[in-house]
């Protein structure tokens, strides 16, 4: 077990800004982490678990200790009459994972193709895009306890997934009066996680960019449902038109999540803005397009500092200085509060940032 001291993040954060782990430990195993929490000098120090680095915003040097998530592997572990069971490593490339499930036959993660970070990060955020989310094809996942040690698996229910939410993103003491919550956020260190791939194969694309790019490639009805291979190439190639390329420009993807209002709500803001973007869901909610609402605000190209709204895309923060002089965290905030306060004054709503502030 060897750590690393004073270890630069640059290259493992995916907006580039410069910041260094005062101390960092490579887990590429479960037995990494057992050695580290059987040694008593480094068992009660905090602990920063660090995957791909896409969503989080560093404002200054790492003073935790860095658990750097390099457990690898990905195979078939089993599967029941609707699916396959397939299972990879918190270490792997989640892109490639997506590639390799569709090269082996196993459909179903199509629609989460591009989307940065690795497999260890996907279900803390229950990741998402057009029409699919991470517990929509989530089996379970296996994990270490920080402070106990102990080994665990969780089923989808236990990790209660919600809109870009999980029970690793809340805290073990809800902090009302130091009662203890159910969360696990700063304590579980997830080792790998299994996915549930079904054998019938059904496409969504009830997306106006996936419709638009049907058409464009001279798809109808006439020639059946698309494959999983070619809906894996259209997300790629719409994802690669309105997003930037973390290796190019430095961001962490979308910035902040698409807020939920209630009916009457959307009603009231439709009014004032009729060409306002918004889904109906299927609890009664309505979601909000927040890069419309960041567009709407003016935001598009803008920038404060070396920190800019991306010109295709204005729910993407971006790192408008170089690798010698890049964004800094501080700058990156600056930006997400200003917008957050000119989308609050016009439409009275409170934007969420998704990347953890570290």
């Amino acid at each position: 077990m060897l750590v690393e001291k004073n270890v630069p993040l640059q290259s493992f954060n995916s907006f580039g800004i410069l910041a260094k782990a005062l101390s960092m430990l490579r887990v590429r195993s479960d037995a990494d982490v057992d050695a580290l929490l059987s040694n008593p000098s480094l068992k009660a120090v905090p602990k920063f678990v660090l995957g791909g680095g896409s969503n989080i915003v560093l404002t200054g040097d790492v003073k935790a200790l860095v658990l750097k998530v390099e457990i690898m592997g990905k195979q078939l572990v089993g599967e029941t009459a609707k699916a396959w069971i397939v299972e990879a490593g918190a270490g792997e490339n989640w892109h490639e994972l997506v590639r390799w499930t569709l090269e082996s036959g196993y459909p179903g993660l199509e629609n989460l193709a591009l989307i940065p970070g690795t497999v260890g990060a996907t279900p803390v955020q229950n990741i998402g895009a057009y029409g699919v989310e991470l517990q929509d094809r989530f089996d379970s996942l296996d994990a270490i306890d920080l402070v106990s040690g102990q080994h665990f698996t969780l089923s989808a229910a236990q990790c209660a997934f919600g809109y870009r939410d999980s029970v690793f993103k809340h805290q073990s003491i809800d902090g009302e009066g130091g009662k203890p919550g159910f969360g696990l956020a700063g304590r579980a260190l997830i080792t790998r996680v299994r996915f549930s791939l079904p054998k019938n194969f059904k496409p969504i694309l009830g997306y106006a960019d996936i419709e638009k790019k049907m058409a464009q490639s001279g798809w109808n009805a006439a020639a059946g449902a698309p494959s999983a291979m070619q809906i894996f190439e259209w997300i790629c190639e719409i994802r690669q038109a309105k997003l930037p390329d973390p290796k190019v420009i430095g961001n962490a993807g979308s910035f902040f999540k698409n807020p939920t209002v209630s009916l009457e709500q959307c009603a009231d803001i439709i009014q004032r803005e009729p060409k306002i973007v918004h889904y109906p869901l299927v609890d009664g909610t309505v979601k909000l397009a927040a890069g419309w609402l960041i567009d709407a605000c003016g935001w598009k190209g803008k920038s404060i500092g070396k920190a800019g709204v991306y010109e295709r895309q204005a729910l993407v923060l971006v790192n408008r200085g170089d690798r010698a002089n890049p964004v800094t965290g501080g700058e990156v905030m600056t930006l997400a509060k200003a917008i957050q306060t000119s989308v609050y004054e016009r439409f009275g709503i409170m934007l969420e940032p998704e990347p953890v502030v570290v």
